[in-house]
């Protein structure tokens, strides 16, 4: 299903990353997803990624997933997660990468950008987003890509901001777009997305 969507969107299955998001989940949907060929998998909460990373392990050795952080993210949690994380896709401030390099050095990350400048919404601001990433790049992480959330009005059209987030990352050299969830995927591919975050979609509604 989502692969069809991704086709009928314009998009290369094969070159788009589904992300499974498996926040609130059990073990057994992060497992499902892997054996499912879905090996990158996202988690919001610090505490609930390093619990279900330890389950995984412990009930399902046979399954190796690619953690993804992709939630607002303290330093003081870095250290919580540093040994579990593939990638960091919330970075939006140097002092969290300062303490990411110090705790998992030469990290993967993806720089979180505010397209929309929306008020009290996570992200780095578009004009911060160069020199955040230059930073980070001085203090040794690989930074992959970029990565937007839509705007939180869902009747806002967010492919401007996807535009805005493809066209940074060009101009970076940097590979991945992280873009689109769900709802607006369709949009995120024609906009040049390599990587959209699925949840509700693949494993149904979040238990409460």
């Amino acid at each position: 299903m989502i692969r069809e969507r991704i086709a009928a969107a314009g998009g290369d299955v094969d070159a788009v990353t589904v992300l499974a998001v498996t926040k609130r989940h059990a073990a057994g949907a992060v497992a499902a997803a892997c054996e499912a060929g879905l090996v990158d998998v996202g988690e919001n909460y610090g505490q609930e990624l390093a619990a279900k990373a330890d389950e995984v392990a412990a009930g399902h050795p046979t399954v190796a997933p690619r953690w993804h952080f992709i939630g607002g993210l303290q330093r003081n949690k870095v250290k919580q997660i540093a040994g579990v994380v593939h990638t960091w896709q919330s970075v939006d401030r140097i002092e969290l990468a300062r303490t990411i390099a110090s705790r998992a050095p030469a990290a993967r990350i993806f720089v979180q950008v505010n397209a929309e400048n929306e008020s009290g919404k996570s992200g780095c601001a578009v004009d911060g987003v160069e020199p955040l990433v230059e930073g980070a790049r001085q203090l040794g992480l690989d930074v992959a890509g970029l990565m937007t959330i839509g705007p939180t009005d869902t009747s806002v059209d967010p492919r401007p901001g996807f535009e805005i987030v493809r066209d940074l990352a060009d101009r970076l050299e940097l590979a991945e777009r992280s873009m689109g969830m769900s709802g607006d995927l369709e949009k995120a591919i024609a906009e040049g997305s390599t990587m959209i975050r699925i949840g509700t979609d693949l494993f149904g509604p979040r238990p409460s």
